[in-house]
């Protein structure tokens, strides 16, 4: 227990969200996530970013007790997070439950929840331990054509609570495409010092919430996302990382957005997904 409180509450990362370990066992481990202004979207919403956060230290605190701490390094290899309501001003608490336990990978369900029970998120997690390998051929990011063309809204979004307390700076969103940087910094990273799993996550749903608002352009909306679909290839090593984001489709108020986040300096990507992102025009 001790070891895994190590590193759920250890990382910087998770030091600045003020993510702590409650309890944990062989099958279920709970955390909570005190309300926190940084943490929040002006109007005081929790970001997405934080409860996937929450989803991924959950199942990976699961996944290294029983696992043992010689299984890792470990990776969130798939993870759905379907975003049920907003939760204003509310702490919240995470209960990650286990589903199976294979040789490598540990299936766990996640729900976060208010402090006074109403469902925040619900997600699904597979993480692997790596049993001492180390990834390698990863893919080379598509990228895009270099254009850098932040529009109004990124100088804008981009100072704003969580993003803002990331670093993210948006380097460009028109035509239904985005690109995002977020620089290696010491809020950003894991107990092992590379990028933690909820920083790439919360890039990754930025990137394609940014996408899907250069399709639209700015206006009095309302948005949220919906859900994110994400597979992190392997852990994140310390550096400046760039995400790439394209619409793919759109049915009336729902964006479907893909987005590739890979290392700046190489170009290759340690995490690929999808954002759901309903924008009500």
């Amino acid at each position: 227990m001790e070891a895994v409180r190590a590193w759920v509450e250890g990382s910087p990362y998770a030091e600045t969200l003020g993510i702590q370990l409650a309890s944990l066992d062989e099958a279920e481990a709970r955390l909570a996530l005190p309300f926190r202004v940084p943490n929040a979207n002006p109007g005081g919403a929790l970001h997405g970013g934080c409860a996937a956060s929450l989803a991924v230290a959950g199942a990976g605190a699961l996944a290294r007790a029983l696992q043992g701490p010689g299984a890792g390094p470990w990776h969130t290899c798939a993870l759905q997070v379907s975003y049920l309501a907003a939760a204003i001003g509310e702490d919240v608490t995470a209960a990650a439950r286990l589903l199976r336990r294979g040789r490598e990978i540990c299936f766990s369900e996640v729900s976060v929840a208010t402090a006074e029970g109403k469902p925040i998120a619900h997600a699904c997690a597979a993480v692997r331990a790596g049993q001492g390998r180390v990834a390698d051929d990863l893919p080379l990011a598509a990228g895009d054509d270099g254009g850098a063309d932040p529009g109004t809204m990124g100088p804008v979004v981009e100072k704003l609570g969580f993003i803002g307390g990331r670093g993210i700076h948006i380097e460009h969103m028109s035509g239904g495409t985005s690109r995002l940087v977020m620089p290696y910094r010491h809020e950003n990273a894991d107990a092992a010092g590379g990028v933690h799993e909820g920083a790439v996550l919360a890039l990754l749903d930025t990137t394609g919430a940014m996408a899907a608002w250069a399709e639209t352009g700015p206006g009095r909306f309302k948005a949220s996302t919906a859900a994110v679909q994400a597979q992190i290839l392997a852990p994140a090593p310390a550096g400046d990382l760039v995400a790439y984001g394209r619409v793919t489709a759109f049915d009336r108020e729902i964006f479907f957005t893909e987005v590739e986040v890979a290392v700046a300096a190489s170009e290759q990507v340690y995490a690929r997904g999808s954002v759901i992102y309903r924008i009500v025009t």
